[in-house]
């Protein structure tokens, strides 16, 4: 091989590897689904899930019948990623919880927004 394809060879190889890098990735997810109950309007009680929900993205929990103000409770995470419970919606203020995956929430662990990492 003669030091001319040689140098054209790493070049090219160069100019692959640094598209590779300024390529955007692919939006991540967690797999699995992440459990959580909550009270309808009419009293009864239910359970919400989420489907391998976007990571790093908050998402505000919201059910049918939610009355203003209230909360879900009982998160069960069964996901393989560490979710972040909020009892704020958007997944603000100073009171939260990290569930590991696989991990379940007491029935008395109240949240409005969970962010997945």
């Amino acid at each position: 091989m003669s030091v001319r394809s040689l140098t054209a060879t790493l070049g090219a190889a160069c100019s692959a590897f640094a598209l590779l890098l300024a390529a955007p990735g692919s939006a991540s997810a967690a797999t699995g689904q992440f459990h959580y109950t909550y009270t309808t309007a009419e009293g009864y009680e239910a359970v919400g899930f989420l489907n391998s929900p976007a990571s790093g993205t908050c998402i505000n929990l919201t059910a049918p019948g939610f009355a203003p103000g209230t909360a879900s409770r009982a998160p069960q995470n069964r996901t393989d990623a560490t979710a972040t419970v909020f009892l704020n919606a958007d997944c603000e203020g100073d009171t939260y919880y990290t569930l590991r995956p696989g991990a379940d929430g007491s029935d008395r662990l109240l949240l409005r927004s969970v962010v997945f990492s």
